[in-house]
């Protein structure tokens, strides 16, 4: 999941990016929030089926083999929407997530940067740049990661007694309801947890993806000047 998902956010999302700038239909300061949110979109809307196979995996212990009769029993009495079950959360959360993690890895970049031009960031600032923004962009959309956790918990149970759920509540209702039952530090639960897995992952993503990038550039040039 995490391998295609990964390959088609960072191409959609330098795309887009050079998209929006080329054709100026944003500026070139918010063009990184808007492009990180809609190559998220697209890419969960795409990885959706594979996070639900993964759910269900974790939650009845089924083997590869007898989860494809998993998915063609969901098909058969849902349809095929019923892949995309949980769609709107996931994208409650990483959607936000990525608009707020590119607009501040690019301010903090170019903060860190200074007067060196933009084709010179080193790896260190770019896994400074990455960490800070990803916990920034960790902090604020912790609810909605909450009641996404809350959701895949109350599904493994179903799936668990072999109950389909009646009836699934809204985002905003659960939210609501956490709110209500815990308090404002329900919304925040695991908040230690999401720091540390979200901080180094993105930056150890996005560093070892810029540094890609720069050495398959040079790569190409020299190939260009070679011939």
């Amino acid at each position: 999941m995490t391998v295609p998902a990964t390959a088609i956010y960072f191409t959609a999302y330098d795309q887009l990016k050079a998209f929006l700038c080329g054709r100026a239909l944003t500026s070139d300061l918010y063009a990184p929030m808007v492009a990180g949110a809609l190559a998220r979109l697209g890419t969960v809307t795409v990885v959706s089926p594979l996070e639900l196979m993964r759910t269900k995996l974790q939650a009845r212990h089924v083997s590869y083999r007898e989860l494809g009769a998993c998915v063609r029993a969901a098909v058969a009495q849902g349809g095929w929407r019923s892949l995309w079950l949980g769609w709107g959360p996931t994208a409650l959360r990483d959607v936000p997530f990525s608009a707020l993690y590119w607009f501040n890895y690019e301010l903090v970049k170019s903060w860190l940067n200074g007067l060196r031009p933009k084709d010179q960031t080193s790896v260190g600032m770019s896994f400074v740049a990455g960490g800070i923004s990803g916990t920034v962009a960790a902090v604020l959309t912790l609810p909605f990661d909450v009641v996404k956790t809350q959701r895949q918990v109350a599904l493994g149970a179903m799936e668990a007694v072999r109950v389909s759920p009646l009836h699934v509540s809204s985002t905003w209702l659960l939210l609501r309801r956490i709110r209500a039952e815990s308090g404002t530090k329900g919304l925040f639960a695991g908040f230690l947890p999401r720091i540390i897995k979200a901080a180094p992952s993105c930056a150890i993503m996005i560093s070892t993806y810029e540094f890609g990038k720069s050495f398959f550039q040079r790569l190409n040039q020299d190939r260009l000047l070679g011939s």
